[in-house]
C-alpha cells in the first residue's frame, strides 16, 4: 500500500484541527438533514397552508397597489398572519417611494374610423392635459425601430409599438420584448419629442380585451409623457385601421400621476435558527400588486409559497440550525423599491446570508433550478437537486442563479442565490391584468412550489459550510431575473 505524502498528512491534520479555513472546504449537507428534507418534500406536496395564505390575502385584502388604500391593510394582515402561524420574530422595515395614483383612463380612435379603445395607464405615466391628448399615431414594429427613428417623424405624435409576445415556458418574450418596450419605449419616445405612447400589452392572451398594466422607465415626472397599454384585440384593431394608409388620430384621457412620497414597509417573519441564529436563509415574495386584479399570481402566490415552506420547517421537532427569513417585499411593481431598500440596509451583513431566492413568477410548478454559489458548494447544490428531482425539478449546472426579483438586489451585493424557474407558459395571459385572480392558482401546483422551497431552505440551513456569500462575490456571474 502506498503511503500518503507528508503534504496529504499535513492537510488532513489541519482539516481535523480546524486550521483549514471553512471557505476552502467543500460544503456538504448531512445525511440526517437530507432525510428530513425528503420528509418535508413529501409532506409539503399535500399541505394547504400556502393556498390558505393566498386565499386569505386576495379575499380579505384584495388588490394591493403600492401606497394605495390597501397598502397598510396588507401590511397589517401580513404581520397578523406571521404571528398566527407561530413565527418566532415578526417585524417591519420602512420603504419610501414615489406615490403614483390611478383614477381613470379612456382612449379612442378619433379618425378615420371613430371608436373606443380599451387601454390602461402605465406606472409613472402623468395625466393627459385637461380635455385629453389628441394626436396622430406613428407606428413602429419594434423598440429598435423606434430607437433608430428620426425625431422629426415622432415629434408631437403618439408613438405606438405593436410587437407581440409569444408563450414560452420560461417567459422568454417578456424579458426580450414586453418589458423592454413598456419600460424603455415611453422614455425613448419622450426624448424624440413624442406627445404620448401606446404599446400592445406585454401579454400572451390573444382574445381577451383586457389590457396589461406595468411600470415605465420614467424617473423624472417633469419629462414624462402619457403612456398606456392597449389590450391585444384593441392593438389588432388599431393596426387594421393604420393599414388603410390614412392618418390615424387617437385621443387619450388619463387621470393618473405621482402625488408626493409614501412610506410603506417590508414585512418580515423569521424562524430563528438554533445553532447559528444570525445566519440567514432568505426567501419571500412581494406583497404589493397592481390594482386591476387581486394580485393572486403576482405575487400573493410567492408570499404564500415562502410562508408555507417556512411553516413546515417551523413545525419540525427541532428548529433549523440557521434562521429562515421570509420577506414580504414592498413595492416591487414600481421599481423594486422594497428589494433595493432591503439590500441597502443589509449590504454590510451579506456574508451572513447563507442562500436565498424569491418566488415571483406565478404558481406553476418549478421545473428548473440554477445557482450562483462558490465552487466548493456545488456538491451541496447537487444534494438539494437530488431531493428535488422526484418532483420534476432539473438542475441546470451552467446557468447562474439570480435570487428572483427583489432578492436579486441582495444577490447583487454578494448573496449566494438560486433561481427556481416556474412553468410560466400561461403566466403572461393574466400578468398585470384584472384576470390576476385566485382561480388561476392550482393548489397542487402551488404545493409543489412549497415543497421546493421547504427542501432547499432546510438543507441550506443545515449545511456544513456556506455557499459563498460575501461582498461583491457574484458581481460578474451574469445572472438576470
Amino acid at each position: 500500500m502506498q503511503r500518503p505524502s507528508l503534504t496529504v498528512l499535513a492537510a488532513s491534520l489541519m482539516l481535523a484541527t480546524g486550521l483549514v479555513c471553512a471557505k476552502d472546504a467543500p460544503t456538504t449537507i448531512p445525511a440526517a438533514a437530507v432525510q428530513t428534507a425528503e420528509q418535508l418534500r413529501d409532506k409539503a406536496m399535500h399541505d394547504n397552508t400556502a393556498y390558505k395564505v393566498v386565499e386569505g390575502l386576495t379575499t380579505e385584502v384584495g388588490a394591493r397597489l403600492a401606497g394605495g388604500d390597501n397598502d397598510q391593510r396588507a401590511r397589517d394582515w401580513m404581520v397578523a398572519k406571521f404571528k398566527a402561524l407561530g413565527f418566532d420574530k415578526v417585524y417591519t422595515e420602512p420603504v419610501t417611494f414615489p406615490l403614483w395614483v390611478r383614477r381613470s383612463e379612456h382612449g379612442a380612435i378619433v379618425a378615420p374610423f371613430p371608436q373606443p379603445l380599451t387601454l390602461m395607464a402605465l406606472g409613472y405615466s402623468p395625466a393627459t392635459p385637461k380635455g385629453g391628448l389628441t394626436a396622430e399615431v406613428v407606428q413602429f414594429p419594434t423598440l429598435d425601430a423606434l430607437k433608430a427613428a428620426d425625431p422629426a417623424s415622432v415629434k408631437g405624435k403618439i408613438v405606438y409599438i405593436g410587437e407581440r409576445m409569444q408563450r414560452h415556458k420560461d417567459g422568454l418574450d417578456y424579458g426580450r420584448i414586453g418589458s423592454p418596450i413598456r419600460v424603455q419605449g415611453p422614455v425613448i419616445a419622450q426624448t424624440k419629442g413624442a406627445a404620448g405612447f401606446l404599446l400592445r400589452s406585454a401579454g400572451t392572451d390573444a382574445d381577451s380585451r383586457t389590457p396589461h398594466t406595468g411600470v415605465t422607465g420614467f424617473t423624472d415626472p417633469t419629462k414624462a409623457i402619457p403612456a398606456a397599454a392597449l389590450s391585444n384585440p384593441d392593438a389588432d384593431q388599431l393596426e387594421r385601421v393604420l393599414a388603410y394608409g390614412k392618418p390615424v388620430t387617437v385621443k387619450l384621457d388619463l387621470d393618473c400621476g405621482i402625488e408626493g412620497q409614501y412610506t410603506g414597509a417590508n414585512v418580515i417573519g423569521e424562524i430563528t435558527g438554533s445553532k447559528y441564529p444570525d445566519q440567514v436563509v432568505a426567501i419571500g415574495g412581494h406583497l404589493d400588486s397592481w390594482d386591476p386584479g387581486t394580485g393572486a399570481i403576482d405575487d400573493g402566490a410567492g408570499v404564500a409559497i415562502a410562508v408555507g415552506a417556512a411553516k413546515l420547517i417551523h413545525d419540525l421537532p427541532q428548529r433549523p440550525d440557521r434562521t429562515i427569513r421570509v420577506i414580504a417585499f414592498a413595492n416591487e411593481e414600481m421599481g423594486l423599491w422594497g428589494g433595493r431598500a432591503y439590500a441597502d440596509k443589509h449590504a454590510s451583513e451579506v456574508g451572513k446570508f447563507q442562500l436565498g431566492t424569491e418566488s415571483d413568477f406565478g404558481a406553476g410548478p418549478v421545473w428548473r433550478m440554477s445557482a450562483s454559489v462558490k465552487p466548493e458548494a456545488r456538491g451541496a447544490i447537487a444534494q438539494i437537486a437530488k431531493v428535488l428531482a422526484p418532483i420534476g425539478v432539473n438542475y441546470d449546472v451552467k446557468k447562474p442563479g439570480g435570487g428572483g426579483s427583489d432578492l436579486s438586489q441582495m444577490h447583487g451585493k454578494g448573496m449566494a442565490a438560486l433561481t427556481l424557474t416556474q412553468d410560466g407558459t400561461y403566466y403572461f395571459d393574466w400578468h398585470h391584468t384584472a384576470n390576476d385572480t385566485l382561480d388561476k392558482i392550482d393548489p397542487k401546483q402551488l404545493a409543489q412550489n412549497v415543497a421546493v422551497y421547504a427542501v432547499f431552505s432546510y438543507m441550506a440551513a443545515q449545511a456544513n459550510g456556506d455557499f459563498g456569500s460575501a461582498s461583491g462575490a457574484f458581481a460578474h456571474d451574469g445572472a438576470e431575473d
